[in-house]
């Protein structure tokens, strides 16, 4: 655990780090992306942090991958990429940069030294793990392998690397349903999300079984919560991530990966929008949709909000929580992320 005394003292015995309005004026291009969202005042706090931060990844031929997840500050003001697990792991693989800071979660690391063993990829806080990761293991693999002998296995990429070594493919939920019907047995397998392998099978014609894991965030959502917030709010557009159970998707106007709920509410506009998903992903694009008026809930994962500036910039200042995957882990691992960003392109999604 990070001991965040000591990362602000030695942060602030080489960087000014206090509030700035005069700072905080000359990077109002950078707030004028987040300015609906963001206060000037805490704004005056978050430019020197950001000023420090662009400026060290120059310096460490750095690149900062963001999740929509991210909390505006770190999406807009140092994040070079920023999108969904699979957009994430698809750059993750092109960069040139030697140095990786992951804005995410741990299994996110992971992938990115998976799909780039050579570059050095930082972890801002080795704490930022994921309910749903760590509800399936490779032994739980191995469980449902036994009880569906020759399914296929399709991994979530929000899992460890062991899990991703153990599974034939990996997918994320803005393919799971193209992944899923690719395969060539009737059966498949899908680990760890029950919920996005229900909703999945909804749409498939595969048979697909699941293990019983779900995210913290997504599972909190009720099918009631969205009726009654349609009698509350008449008019309002109900967007659902697909990690919701399938009642509340049901009831949603349109289920989507995170990627895939940006382009709905760029291409819809709709007056007002509820995401049913963490609630960062509405303040993220709030200030490119000025004409849509976001309006709650806000679950927010507790491991995503582990990743702050303060952490991003002592990670790339000191070069600790560098991540490290086996190298036999790795290997087996990497073939079930490429075959998962292998089949996408070819399927063009």
């Amino acid at each position: 655990m990070l001991d965040i005394a000591q990362v602000r003292t030695v942060l602030s015995d080489v960087y000014d780090l206090a509030p700035s309005a005069t700072l905080a004026n000359e990077m109002k291009d950078t707030f004028a992306r987040m300015d609906r969202v963001i206060s000037p005042p805490d704004w005056a706090i978050y430019a020197p942090y950001v000023r420090a931060i662009n400026a060290l990844k120059k310096e460490r031929n750095a690149v900062i991958l963001g999740h929509n997840y991210m909390t505006p500050e770190i999406y807009h003001g140092v994040s070079d990429f920023v999108g969904d697990s699979l957009q994430l792991a698809i750059k993750a693989s092109e960069v040139e940069e030697d140095v990786i800071v992951q804005a995410g979660v741990h299994f996110m690391a992971e992938t990115s030294k998976i799909l780039s063993p050579g570059k050095t990829v930082l972890m801002p806080d080795m704490d930022a793990g994921c309910s749903l990761a760590e509800s399936i293991t490779a032994e739980g693999i191995d469980e449902m392998r036994a009880k569906y002998p020759g399914a296929p296995v399709v991994s979530y990429v929000n899992t460890t690397a062991e899990v991703k070594a153990a599974s034939d493919i990996c997918c994320t939920s803005s393919n799971a349903l193209q992944i899923v019907n690719a395969m060539e047995s009737d059966t498949v397998i899908m680990t760890p999300d029950q919920y996005l392998a229900q909703n999945v099978a909804n749409e498939s014609h595969k048979n697909v079984v699941f293990w019983p894991g779900s995210c913290i965030v997504h599972e909190q959502y009720t099918a009631q919560d969205l009726r009654d917030f349609r009698e509350w709010n008449p008019g309002t557009r109900l967007i659902a991530h697909p990690e919701c159970p399938p009642d509340v998707v049901a009831e949603a106007d349109y289920s989507g990966s995170t990627s895939g709920i940006i382009k709905y509410v760029h291409d819809e506009k709709p007056e007002k929008a509820m995401l049913i998903t963490e609630c960062s992903m509405a303040s993220n694009i709030a200030d490119e949709l000025p004409e849509v008026d976001f309006v709650g809930p806000c679950n927010m994962c507790p491991y995503m909000k582990k990743i702050t500036l303060e952490k991003i910039l002592y990670a790339l200042h000191t070069m600790d929580g560098q991540v490290e995957v086996a190298e036999d882990v790795a290997e087996k691992a990497r073939k079930s992320v490429q075959a998962m960003i292998d089949l996408s392109r070819k399927l063009g999604i």
